[in-house]
């Protein structure tokens, strides 16, 4: 058993372990970061923040951050997949963050879903696995309620068309000829599918960060003609990019007000 002069040595030794990690693998000293964080998958929305808000873009050996103080926000690409979720989680847990945000996209699985609208995730299946690293499988990958109330409230504001509900987390890029998780969708009935949401939700509850999703709707799986292409996916870009960013920005800025 620990005594109290062990653990207090072992929780600082990880502490700074993680923060001189987060460190390395962004580029940026811990002063940079900004107490509400924005995550994405790609590089290209970074790049867009700090080409509008005139921030320098830094990066790491992993991740690529850009700082913006006059906002107090840092948008961070932590690339894809589930055990990168759960490392950027487990790095930024260690900041004085007030809250974060997914900027994600989504492939669509009901008929009257189109490209472009958004998908707002209250609860995502756990089929990614890193999740198992937090909590037994009977414990759900639940979104933070105070922050999905927020997205939800600016979409309604700003009259954004959007959806609700729950999505499938899977680990499994290329999945899209695969007929049994094909099966499998179809009998849990997700809306849409991605492969963040599940590790990013369990992962912040475990550290207690409040953490939400706003979801881009890029692709639509399951039609014959919806898979994601090299050309599609640049018209999601070009077209929906920056919309995107700037409902991420607004939402953060009316969580620092709650």
């Amino acid at each position: 058993m620990h005594t109290s002069d062990e653990f207090y040595h072992e929780t600082q030794q990880r502490r700074q372990f993680a923060l001189d990690t987060l460190e390395r693998y962004s580029g940026s000293t811990i002063n940079e970061f900004q107490p509400w964080i924005l995550l994405t998958n790609f590089p290209r929305y970074v790049d867009a923040f700090s080409q509008k808000y005139k921030c320098p873009i830094i990066e790491g050996s992993m991740f690529k951050v850009s700082h913006c103080k006059k906002l107090g926000i840092t948008i961070l690409d932590f690339k894809i997949g589930s055990p990168a979720a759960a490392l950027v989680m487990d790095l930024c847990a260690f900041l004085p963050c007030y809250g974060m945000l997914l900027l994600g996209m989504c492939g669509g699985l009901r008929e009257d879903y189109k490209i472009g609208e958004y998908f707002v995730p209250v609860a995502a299946i756990r089929g990614d696995g890193t999740s198992d690293f937090y909590f037994p499988p009977e414990v759900p990958a639940m979104a933070n309620f105070t922050v999905q109330k927020e997205v939800s409230a600016h979409l309604e504001k700003k009259k954004v068309h959007y959806h609700i509900g729950i999505t499938h987390t899977t680990n499994k890029r290329f999945w899209e000829f695969n007929p049994d998780f094909r099966k499998r969708l179809q009998e849990t009935r997700p809306q849409v599918v991605e492969m963040d949401c599940a590790t990013l939700f369990a992962a912040s509850y475990a550290h207690r960060l409040p953490l939400g999703a706003l979801l881009l709707i890029s692709d639509l799986p399951v039609k014959p003609s919806g898979f994601k292409t090299k050309r599609s996916s640049e018209m999601v870009f070009s077209k929906f990019m920056a919309e995107h960013i700037d409902l991420g920005i607004n939402i953060l800025k009316k969580l620092d007000k709650v």
